[in-house]
């Protein structure tokens, strides 16, 4: 906790236009107001240099944490540019990230966290919902975090779809909201469809489904990623395309559907079809780079990466579809004052498109697409949204080759790929169960 800043208090902007209360403002006070107060102390008409929002902007610091995902530094050091403060990021695997955010809520001013992840955080009362007046960019969000719904006739996937999680139904409730208010869980940034990564080069045959992974041909050299709450939903769509299960819902799974998933997964470990399981990004994309494995759960980045050793590497897409995920950041319940002020600030900031194309860049999806438009190029855009041959090579945002010029997005436009999610990442009823026997399945 940092006490000696929460008790600083905002200083709400007037618009002598309409005599509003203007939040648009924030942002020309934190570069232009702290000039002003300069002068005014040089003059001597300030004396004790007041703890006001100007004076003291450059000496906040917002702790932010969440998974390597998003948690970039390049991140960081634009923040510090555009807006004035630090940003501190920390990052952590999925799991330690759930853990820190129930358990040490002192310790962080920002969760950047999957809103699975929210399912078990957000009642646990350390965060608090967020007000969307103070977002200007609200309506440039994608309905897939309003409605659930990429366009008015999209299907609503299974699982823990963003919007079932996204709303509370007032200032200071933890009960997730039915239908839109004016109050969020998480302000959304980041999100992908997720599917089987592959080797073309040393599979000699095509891979059309999920179920395909379980191919004998395959034996020995298939990997799962490890992190249990994703891990369960590769295997139900595994198993659901092998037609060895059938799910009233794959997101929300019976004890019956978890022991009949578990039982596939056990079986095929017993006939060595699994090299490994893989927890963390770098891990998938050395079994992938190295050969080790040819097809295997996958992120569309470490595909990315793999591609970039000049290693031939397929975001393959399936004919059940994607699994999906979504991450936002919330605010710490703590936060107040100056530090709550510079913290929307930064969340209009995330929204209004730099961060977006950077996202966007590394094969994942901003949560605005309108603005991250504007920060990118039209080969990028046509390339990463609307699925276009590449008119000229594509580069990360590091500025490294992923594609030479003429290559196609594996799963084409953003509306092919997010609009064939069959499932998002989830917390099950049964999750502690569930867990159990996950863990049952990798050490048999």
């Amino acid at each position: 906790m940092k006490d000696d800043k929460s008790a600083i208090k905002s200083t709400t902007v007037i618009d002598q236009d309409d005599n509003a209360p203007q939040d648009k403002t924030r942002r020309k006070l934190i570069k232009g107001a702290a000039v002003a107060t300069a002068a005014a102390a040089s003059s001597g008409l300030i004396t004790g240099f007041p703890m006001i929002w100007a004076q003291n902007i450059k000496n906040i610091t917002l702790r932010q944490f969440g998974t390597g995902v998003s948690n970039l530094n390049a991140v960081s050091e634009k923040c510090k540019e555009d807006l004035g403060f630090n940003l501190q990021l920390t990052s952590l695997d999925s799991d330690s990230v759930t853990q820190r955010a129930v358990t040490q809520p002192g310790s962080y001013d920002i969760a950047d966290i999957e809103y699975w992840i929210c399912k078990k955080v957000f009642p646990a009362k350390v965060l608090q919902p967020l007000d969307t007046s103070r977002l200007k960019l609200f309506d440039k969000i994608s309905p897939l975090f309003i409605n659930g719904k990429l366009t008015p006739d999209s299907p609503i996937a299974q699982g823990t779809a963003p919007h079932t999680v996204g709303f509370v139904e007032g200032r200071d409730s933890t009960k997730f909201a039915s239908s839109p208010t004016d109050w969020m869980t998480l302000i959304p940034t980041i999100y992908n469809a997720d599917t089987l990564g592959i080797r073309p080069d040393l599979i000699n045959r095509p891979i059309k489904n999920w179920s395909d992974i379980m191919d004998p041909a395959f034996k020995g050299k298939a990997s799962i990623l490890n992190i249990p709450s994703i891990g369960i939903m590769d295997a139900a769509m595994i198993c659901e395309s092998m037609g060895a299960v059938s799910y009233a819902d794959k997101g929300n799974m019976t004890k019956e559907e978890i022991d009949k998933t578990i039982a596939v997964l056990i079986e095929a470990k017993k006939q060595g079809q699994f090299r490994a399981f893989w927890k963390s990004f770098d891990e998938s994309v050395n079994l992938m780079a190295s050969g080790e494995v040819v097809i295997q759960s996958m992120w569309s980045p470490a595909v990315a990466a793999v591609r970039s050793r000049g290693i031939p590497c397929v975001y393959q897409p399936l004919e059940e579809g994607y699994r999906a995920w979504g991450g936002g950041l919330g605010l710490a319940s703590h936060l107040s004052g100056l530090e709550l002020d510079a913290a929307y600030e930064y969340l209009d900031w995330y929204l209004s498109g730099w961060v977006g194309a950077y996202l966007n860049r590394q094969g994942y999806y901003s949560a605005a697409p309108e603005t991250s438009k504007a920060f990118m190029t039209e080969n990028e855009w046509d390339f990463w949204i609307d699925g276009k041959p590449a008119a000229s090579d594509i580069l990360s945002p590091t500025g490294q080759l992923m594609e030479k010029a003429g290559a196609v997005r594996d799963g084409g436009s953003y509306w092919d790929r997010m609009g064939s999610v069959a499932c998002w990442n989830s917390v099950m009823d049964e999750n502690k169960y569930m867990l159990r026997k996950w863990n049952e399945f990798i050490v048999s």
